[in-house]
């Protein structure tokens, strides 16, 4: 017998607790309808294949290394994230699309009325069709930005904003595809 005493202890079945709900969560997923994954993916299983063709660049302003990377971190995506095969062109996902804007705009001001910060806008419009899976198609706008130091030149930053803008859009993009988003 205890101890009037003696600290008051409870054993916790926390750590069982949460094994259980992993072992669920695992479960549910393998035994779902589609392809799920714990990273929320949810494409169907007939889709083995994904093509993104090179993402033109039609805006009025071109930056030479937008096309390019976007197209690449967007395969990247594709090959990295999910099982579907990358193919050139024809795949059960057939991903297409253009830089339709790249802009520098001036935002917020300082006390003397003058632009603190700057902003650089990239909007892509991409599409996605799919014979496989025609009600997940789509196509759609996206468009991301980031703000720069107006006393900096766009040169400057230029390299850096594209990486920056080019990875949130191709999670946007690859959201909507392989996420329903």
């Amino acid at each position: 017998m205890a101890s009037p005493n003696a600290p008051y202890t409870v054993k916790s079945n926390n750590m069982n607790w949460i094994k259980s709900g992993v072992i669920a969560l695992v479960v549910l997923s393998i035994t779902g309808c589609g392809f799920y994954s714990l990273k929320g993916i949810s494409i169907p299983p007939e889709i083995e294949t994904v093509s993104v063709a090179f993402v033109e660049n039609n805006a009025p302003v071109v930056a030479p290394t937008l096309s390019p990377t976007l197209t690449d971190k967007l395969r990247n995506l594709f090959i990295s994230q999910t099982k579907l095969n990358l193919l050139e062109e024809g795949g059960d996902f057939d991903i297409t699309g253009q830089v339709i804007n790249y802009s520098v705009a001036p935002v917020g001001a300082s006390d003397n009325s003058t632009a603190s910060k700057n902003r650089l806008t990239i909007t892509v419009r991409m599409k996605m069709v799919s014979e496989k899976a025609p009600n997940l198609e789509f196509d759609q706008r996206f468009t991301q930005f980031e703000d720069f130091d107006a006393n900096t030149s766009l040169a400057d930053v230029e390299a850096s904003l594209i990486e920056s803008i080019t990875d949130n859009l191709a999670q946007e993009v690859f959201n909507k595809a392989a996420l329903n988003w």
